[in-house]
């Protein structure tokens, strides 16, 4: 069948390293340079974003608080997210081969579902946190300590480290269908996650889906908890109602954020789930859209901080100003307590 001009210029199939490789698809130069320019971007901006929230709650003392150091693991999953998934997911998706060799390729696979793993889990010890701090206020001081949040930290990475490297490289993924795998899929220049029914199920049942649904019902019963006490303290300006308040739109910004998070990924992993029970029909170039759609949630978390939290506008002021090297900066006060 002939094809028109313009398919052909959009769509030319060569192979990334010849004989028995992936085909590559060659797209014209101003399309790359325009898939260059917003991916890069989206990268630059989330490197950018979440390295400004690392360096704010890291340097002011104000800051330091189990909340905002729960806060900070995510952002560290963010920028890792950035540098190490999204920066060379670029480059495969608009030169549509992996040119970085076997080992990097299972290092950047394992990085991906990490960071993935990360994220969900920091979520949901934030949505813990969340819940001692405004439906448990007077437990909160002793149940959520710096040491509590440190050892929360150190749970979700590694856990999300046994995950991301378990899967890839004990080959769980193909688990069952490595003959099918390996003559069918598996190609010279490619660099993705293939799993079997068993293993997509189950890892994204455990990674995505239970977690969810538990964040999901911490924040409904905050929420319902939160509206009581607006009832109960109703316009009383005492020192505890304003406390209150603060923990409200500290609660409600965070929220947004784990919503922010399950509509950018709820997409993928369903594609995820059920791809292997429909035969792997589901378009590669979809996949792709999906997975980068997922990785935007990182671009997007540090401007729900700029847009909800003051503390995060003066901080970005005083780090782009250079007045963040002053000797005294690190007890400014952002917010008044």
């Amino acid at each position: 069948m002939d094809l028109s001009p313009l398919t052909a210029l959009l769509m030319e199939p060569e192979l990334c390293y010849g004989n028995g490789s992936c085909v590559r698809t060659v797209y014209p130069v101003t399309v790359r340079a325009i898939l260059y320019l917003t991916l890069g971007s989206a990268v630059v901006l989330t490197v950018l974003g979440n390295l400004f929230v690392i360096v704010a709650i890291a340097h002011f003392k104000q800051l330091h608080t189990p909340t905002n150091y729960l806060t900070l693991s995510l952002a560290v999953s963010d920028l890792l997210l950035g540098v190490l998934v999204m920066f060379p997911s670029m480059i495969q998706s608009i030169e549509t081969c992996w040119y970085f060799g076997d080992i990097l390729c299972k290092l950047f696979n394992s990085s991906d579902i990490l960071l993935c793993t990360a994220s969900i889990l920091n979520l949901s010890f934030i949505s813990m946190d969340r819940y001692y701090a405004v439906c448990q206020p007077l437990l909160y001081p002793r149940k959520i300590t710096v040491h509590t949040a440190v050892i929360m930290i150190v749970v979700t990475w590694c856990v999300s480290a046994v995950v991301g490297f378990g899967i890839i490289f004990l080959k769980l993924n193909i688990l069952g269908i490595e003959e099918f795998y390996y003559n069918n899929v598996a190609c010279e220049g490619g660099c993705f996650v293939f799993q079997s029914g068993v293993s997509s199920t189950v890892s994204s049942i455990l990674s995505f889906y239970i977690p969810g649904v538990i964040m999901l019902g911490i924040y409904l019963k905050i929420y319902m908890v939160a509206q009581r006490q607006v009832r109960t303290i109703g316009l009383q300006n005492t020192s505890s109602s304003k406390v209150d308040k603060h923990q409200r739109k500290a609660t409600k910004t965070l929220a947004i954020i784990m919503g922010v998070f399950l509509s950018f990924w709820t997409p993928f992993f369903i594609c995820n789930i059920i791809d292997p029970f429909i035969g792997y029909s589901v378009p590669p170039t979809l996949f792709n859209a999906l997975g980068w759609l997922g990785f935007l949630n990182s671009t997007f978390n540090p401007l729900v901080y700029a847009f909800f939290y003051s503390w995060f506008r003066k901080a970005f002021q005083i780090i782009v100003s250079g007045r963040i090297f002053r000797s005294d900066m690190s007890g400014t006060k952002l917010f008044a307590e």
